[in-house]
């Protein structure tokens, strides 16, 4: 098997200080956990951004702080988010892009997200695409539900995307795929020979989901973003969540990818 590459998803869109304090919020937050995360064995920082007031935004200028800050303190690969917060503009989201960080994440259709929708037409996917690609961008496919799969992969065809394909099955979100094992089966193999996955599970799903990828060959994603509990009642730090999934990788015999490791196999120059 590849070595495992752990993404830590820090921050969020929706999570707030008054859920959990853990939830790093300011530039300097972000940037201490994002080299705190590094050196217990994360390769990726998915990275929301937040205004003086704790809200999700999506101002670029924030985020060059963000990852200015990062970039002074660890070689972690910087993947910023274009979902931003559901209700956001087109305009809005596409922002950090131009920043040119090594990674995005690009969600391939419309989804049920509790009592929300979020509106993600074709239009606006291949505009996204597009701006990655002028970018140098590696845009991450964000898979919420099983028909978001030949979405992104019509983007191949089309030329919007080019060069290696890496996918992040998101699971568990009310309305949206649910996470099951069968269902992890199911979707990591729908996607074309050569490409690689992620799994997010959600919530309690983050730890079995976890598990299950390290078994099948796919990567991790955990973080305060997806699930701020360690267990039941027991609020979890970044570092944590980490430190778990490197010992149970460890456990079973699969080595942690470093940074560099992973933009190796993510085919990231």
């Amino acid at each position: 098997m590849q070595k495992l590459i752990i993404t830590v998803a820090l921050v969020g869109a929706e999570v707030r200080k008054e859920d959990t304090p853990h939830l790093p919020i300011t530039p300097d937050e972000i940037a201490e956990q994002a080299q705190e995360v590094y050196e217990v064995g994360a390769s990726i920082v998915h990275i929301h951004a937040r205004d003086r007031e704790g809200n999700s935004t999506q101002d670029r200028e924030i985020y060059r702080e963000i990852i200015a800050k990062i970039r002074e303190r660890c070689p972690i690969i910087i993947q910023v988010s274009t979902g931003g917060a559901v209700g956001m503009t087109e305009d809005e989201r596409i922002q950090p892009v131009s920043l040119k960080p090594e990674m995005a994440t690009l969600t391939t259709g419309t989804v049920n997200f509790g009592e929300e929708v979020f509106m993600n037409s074709a239009t606006q996917i291949r505009r996204f695409a597009l701006e990655m690609r002028e970018n140098g961008v590696r845009p991450e496919f964000e898979i919420f539900d099983t028909g978001m799969i030949e979405n992104a992969y019509k983007l191949v065809r089309d030329g919007y995307v080019r060069g290696h394909l890496h996918y992040d099955f998101v699971m568990g979100v009310p309305g949206a795929m649910p996470a099951t094992p069968e269902q992890l089966l199911f979707v990591s193999k729908q996607i074309p020979e050569g490409a690689t996955w992620t799994v997010a599970g959600i919530g309690r799903a983050q730890l079995p989901m976890s598990t299950m990828a390290i078994l099948l060959g796919g990567h991790v994603r955990v973080g305060l973003e997806d699930n701020i509990y360690y267990k039941k009642g027991e609020l979890a730090t970044n570092r944590q969540l980490v430190e778990r999934v490197v010992r149970i990788s460890r456990e079973i015999g699969r080595e942690i990818a470093t940074p560099d490791e992973a933009r190796k196999i993510l085919q990231i120059s």
